[in-house]
């Protein structure tokens, strides 16, 4: 049995009927008659008859494909960035296209050069932290497709974007940990060639500043994912100067601090405060609940995608970078003071 789908060239066959007048008689043309109508669309809904929805974009010169690049799908954030997009997108008509680099820079060239053949009419990006050459997001730019990047961004292309206050998410955390009586607060940061781990650790180190605290660079490790904190956290505690405080570069790193300090012995918080940054659903299950930065990554997609449709659309009329931030919120619970 053929179980391919039917194209317009099949019913017009089987009706008796030219391709025009069917693919009139779908759109509801005036110019079709009423009996012919129903004819054909009684027939194309009785075999689920679908359009293609590409070859319409080819014939028209008007493709409602935005592509999405996401350096993780099942983080939480970047899960939520998503439902943000896919939100406005709806909104306006548009087909996503996601594709996921899985945090490496020869897969994000590739999802690159996939969107472009494509023909998307625009692309909302976030690199991956292994990414450190960027001509792969210049040749988006070349080629005369809007592009936006959100969350982590490369500075060197000149394009609109949409970030996190990450720098006073990072102040205000810290200052909360001073302020409840740490004072040895560590950080687990990222690579430091990330905008966003550059401007959490600013946060962090002017915060210590503000209330004339050392930095001690033995407190800051790039310690961002669970595999580093096995290694980096039991270290840390067994010091002769061991951290009272953590602040997290993300909730996974800061949910698993917690339970190896738990598992040394120490109290949570009474020993040792802990803070995460994402404000993800991990937080609600730990024992204690844990205190975290909330980055309102449904807002981010949201704005990341409405600012993209409105440079398509020619609304947003802006000369040179359109730049929109997103405040952050921390959010207290029980593994801090």
């Amino acid at each position: 049995m053929d179980k391919r789908q039917i194209t317009l060239k099949d019913i017009a066959k089987e009706l008796g009927l030219s391709p025009s007048t069917v693919s009139r008689a779908l759109r509801n043309h005036p110019a079709i008659s009423k009996e012919t109508k129903g004819l054909v669309q009684n027939y194309a809904l009785k075999h689920k008859y679908k359009p293609n929805t590409l070859a319409l974009q080819l014939r028209t010169n008007r493709n409602n494909t935005i592509g999405v690049i996401v350096p993780e799908i099942v983080h939480y954030f970047f899960s939520t960035v998503l439902a943000g997009i896919q939100e406005e997108a709806e909104k306006g008509n548009y087909n996503l296209i996601i594709c996921h680099s899985n945090e490496n820079y020869e897969r994000e060239v590739k999802s690159v050069e996939t969107l472009l053949d494509a023909r998307v009419c625009g692309i909302l990006a976030s690199q991956s932290k292994t990414t450190e050459e960027f001509s792969h997001f210049q040749d988006i730019v070349d080629n005369d497709v809007h592009l936006v990047f959100f969350d982590r961004i490369c500075t060197g292309i000149n394009t609109d974007k949409v970030v996190i206050d990450d720098y006073a998410g990072a102040y205000h955390a810290v200052e909360y940990l001073i302020n409840s009586g740490c004072k040895q607060v560590a950080f687990l940061g990222s690579n430091p060639h990330l905008p966003i781990a550059n401007n959490r650790r600013m946060g962090y180190e002017d915060a210590l500043r503000k209330h004339n605290i050392p930095i001690n660079k033995a407190l800051m490790q790039v310690c961002d994912t669970v595999e580093l904190a096995r290694e980096i956290v039991p270290s840390m505690l067994k010091a002769d100067t061991a951290p009272d405080a953590f602040f997290c570069i993300n909730d996974e790193v800061a949910a698993h601090c917690l339970q190896i300090i738990k598992s040394t012995g120490f109290r949570v918080p009474q020993d040792i405060s802990v803070c995460g940054f994402t404000n993800s659903d991990i937080t609600e299950v730990t024992d204690p609940t844990l205190t975290s930065v909330d980055q309102h990554g449904f807002e981010m997609g949201k704005t990341a995608a409405r600012l993209l449709i409105n440079r398509i659309e020619g609304k947003e009329v802006k000369k040179g970078i359109v730049s929109k931030v997103i405040k952050t919120d921390l959010v207290v619970r029980n593994s801090t003071r």
